[in-house]
């Protein structure tokens, strides 16, 4: 195995272990699906959203945003990228953070009506 295989790998348990504080189904794909074109991590409560991990000093940031989205099927792509003594940055798709803050924003909607409705109970 290459050193870059090991850094890959490395960088998805970086990330899931990342993500497990917050999801903790978060693991690396690979090594459970076996296919070339699973996620990088998988994370069961986000179904929707394929995690391609880059953990490299030097990102081409859209050929991997492009692997991400080709391997992503019907799920959203997400890229988690990490430098050396620097924090995770997530790339997606503007059309993509859209569509989420969107929704983000839905739920917050819905959370005030709840909480109107339950004082006015």
């Amino acid at each position: 195995m290459t050193n870059s295989n090991q850094k890959g790998k490395r960088g998805e348990r970086e990330w899931s272990n990342f993500l497990k504080p917050y999801f903790p189904s978060a693991r690396r794909g690979q090594q459970f699906k076996g296919t070339p074109d699973s996620p990088d991590v998988i994370v069961e409560e986000l179904p929707q959203f394929h995690f391609e991990v880059k953990r490299v000093e030097a990102l081409s940031l859209y050929p991997a945003i492009r692997k991400a989205s080709l391997d992503a099927g019907h799920a959203t792509p997400v890229l988690a990228h990490k430098r050396n003594n620097k924090s995770w940055v997530v790339v997606m798709y503007a059309e993509d953070w859209v569509a989420l803050v969107q929704l983000s924003e839905a739920v917050k909607v819905v959370r005030e009506r709840q909480e109107l409705e339950d004082m006015l109970s």
